[in-house]
């Protein structure tokens, strides 16, 4: 952060501010704090490191604090507890509804409106009974169109690294919150990048699950374009996690196939000789930046290192330049569904100045396109899942990528204009080039936390595997972490 002075924080905000949450839930599973005292300092941390950042746009500490008294009960009377008990943590702004709490999707109406839900979804439900205590929202752009967190809603939220910098996005807030040591991990998602870009931009791991992996129940569709999980600062904490929520619920169209054993037995079990491919270059031709190339190429030395075989190689598919039209209509016409569901919320349909202009503008787009128009891309789309997939089929284990074509971009670079409310997301996709492939072909993917730049910007490198197979990814990662290659927002990195 480069607010000056340094907020003053008490001993246990302090000495708890960089713990990950297997961590914290040893202290209060082993009686030396408690749960209320844990979330209090949770709470503290973010009234005293928030102000620049404008990551918690909607706080509920009473709940929290109640929910924490119980663990405390509960504990005191001897119960067993989840293994997550008594951790803060945080709920995206979106498509997150959690039962008695508001949500805006990062949209203006909402925001004035506040609508509480009435229900859980299905991940929600899973981290309450983990564990994990939700103290309130994180930023997010609306709808979560854009690869930066700067609705017109809440305002900008900045990087704690850089607050010039952006922390991403769609899962900015959540990013930043974990990554200025608020809470340990945060509920995120991601439809075409959104908790690997956010992972990357902020020095933390961000895993893009399965399709089909974790229900998106009640009301998301699994076979479409986005998952939702978390950020969060260790191996173990994303493993520990993805055992407690994963799985299919009632109705669910894509069900990965069940692990072998838990995710977290992967963590520091050895991998074994793996065949990785390397794609450090832009595959249509367009600009990388030398750090995000150098943080793959420095990644791709280091599983060298650790006994992989590594070559460049990629999927020739990858190079398809007419992926990105394909995507954007589906993108398009999620938007559209977006806004007509912010309406459902409001009781009325919403009008064009209670919309971002690029949001709009998709959305009225998305309606000129006929019945065939979408199913062309609809089987455009399938057509590529297949071919990307069948690169893992030919006998490689891993693609090793940068995360991003560049470190953070500045707070500003992705505004609609005057003229073109479309600048915004023609920006994005100058920044986002690696990750929508995989939220396409459905296969899960990971950014890891391995290099920064000369100016102190976080940059990572994508990690994707054959679909269902995020033991290889968790065994790899948890490799490269215990090898010391993680670099981590601490005490050192934050001030």
């Amino acid at each position: 952060m480069t607010e000056d002075p340094a907020p003053i924080l008490s001993s246990l905000a302090a000495d708890t501010r960089w713990l990950d949450a297997t961590a914290q839930a040893t202290l209060v599973a082993d009686g030396d704090v408690t749960a209320v005292d844990l979330v209090g300092a949770a709470i503290e941390r973010i009234e005293a490191l928030d102000g620049p950042l404008n990551a918690v746009v909607i706080r509920w500490y009473d709940d929290a604090r109640a929910a924490a008294a119980d663990v405390d009960r509960r504990r005191a009377a001897g119960e067993s507890l989840p293994a997550f008990a008594g951790v803060p943590t945080l709920l995206k702004d979106l498509w997150a509804e959690s039962v008695g709490h508001p949500q805006t999707h990062g949209n203006v109406a909402l925001k004035a409106a506040m609508p509480v839900a009435e229900y859980d979804t299905v991940l929600v439900a899973r981290l309450r009974e983990a564990g994990l205590l939700t103290l309130g929202r994180t930023n997010s752009p609306e709808l979560g169109s854009l690869p930066v967190t700067e609705p017109i809603s809440f305002g900008p939220t900045r990087n704690p690294w850089s607050t010039e910098h952006t922390p991403g996005g769609s899962s900015g807030g959540a990013a930043a919150s974990v990554a200025a040591g608020m809470v340990p991990i945060a509920n995120a998602s991601d439809g075409g990048g959104s908790i690997r870009i956010p992972a990357s931009c902020c020095g933390l791991i961000g895993l893009k699950t399965s399709r089909g992996r974790i229900s998106v129940g009640p009301d998301k569709d699994e076979s479409g374009l986005t998952v939702a999980f978390a950020v969060s600062r260790s191996m173990r904490d994303t493993a520990g996690l993805l055992d407690l929520v994963a799985g299919p619920s009632v109705g669910d169209s894509v069900i990965a196939p069940a692990p072998l054993r838990p995710f977290a037995d992967e963590v520091g079990t050895d991998p074994g000789r793996l065949r990785i491919g390397v794609l450090s270059h832009h595959p249509l031709g367009n600009r990388l930046d030398p750090e995000c190339a150098t943080a793959a190429e420095d990644a791709a030395r280091t599983l060298e290192g650790l006994g992989h075989h590594v070559e460049a190689a990629h999927p020739p598919v990858l190079e398809d330049a007419a992926f990105s039209e394909r995507f954007m209509a589906i993108w398009a016409t999620n938007m559209s569904l977006g806004v007509q569901r912010l309406g459902e919320l409001l009781g009325r349909p919403l009008t064009a100045d209670e919309v971002e202009p690029v949001n709009w503008a998709m959305s009225e787009f998305a309606k000129r396109l006929t019945a065939t128009e979408y199913g062309a891309a609809l089987g455009a789309i399938n057509e590529y899942r297949r071919e990307l997939q069948g690169w893992w089929a030919d006998g490689w284990d891993l693609l090793l990528t940068p995360t991003l074509s560049e470190p953070p971009t500045r707070i500003g670079e992705h505004d609609a204009t005057p003229d073109d409310p479309m600048a915004g997301m023609k920006r994005a996709a100058e920044f986002v080039s690696f990750t929508p492939p995989f939220n396409t072909s459905g296969q899960p993917a990971i950014s890891l936390p391995t290099h920064v730049t000369p100016d102190g910007l976080p940059v990572g490198v994508q990690l994707a595997g054959a679909y269902g197979r995020e033991d290889v990814l968790i065994r790899v990662a948890s490799q490269m972490e215990a090898a010391g290659s993680f670099i981590l927002p601490d005490a050192t990195t934050i001030s």
